[in-house]
């Protein structure tokens, strides 16, 4: 398993931030899956997302100044979970996003680095996309 994070400041409110860090907001934010569903649950939200034949849930739960969101059932890892956490900075708020990845496949000191090189494009993305809706 590896961990990977990534952070930005956005020049927007931490309230803006939140209102633009919906589940499926943050999955299209990444760019590596497209949103086929949301459902609301009583923990949070259910994403099913998909690309190339391919589908994955992703179960959201919101946190304090925050969201985190972990992959279910079968996907393209056995372990994504990422964490989302944002506060006020300057004139602006500063976001950070934490993943533990874990590809699941023999000669985890590759794949897992592999997995986790990919994450942190993801998380990049998905950061820079944020600056882009919210500034």
């Amino acid at each position: 398993m590896r961990e990977v994070s990534a952070s930005r400041f956005v020049r927007a409110t931490p309230a803006t931030v939140e209102r633009a860090l919906t589940p499926a907001a943050l999955v299209e934010y990444e760019g590596s899956f497209t949103v086929h569903g949301v459902e609301d649950t009583e923990d949070g939200w259910l994403v099913v997302a998909g690309s190339r034949g391919m589908e994955l849930t992703l179960a959201f739960e919101t946190r304090e100044a925050g969201l985190v969101y972990e992959q279910r059932g079968e996907g393209p890892l056995e372990t994504l979970e990422t964490t989302i956490t944002y506060e006020a900075k300057d004139e602006g708020a500063r976001v950070w996003m934490r993943s533990t990845v874990s590809a699941g496949l023999p000669l985890p000191a590759i794949t897992d680095r592999v997995a986790a090189w990919k994450r942190r494009g993801e998380l990049r993305r998905a950061l820079d996309r944020l600056a882009t809706d919210v500034e």
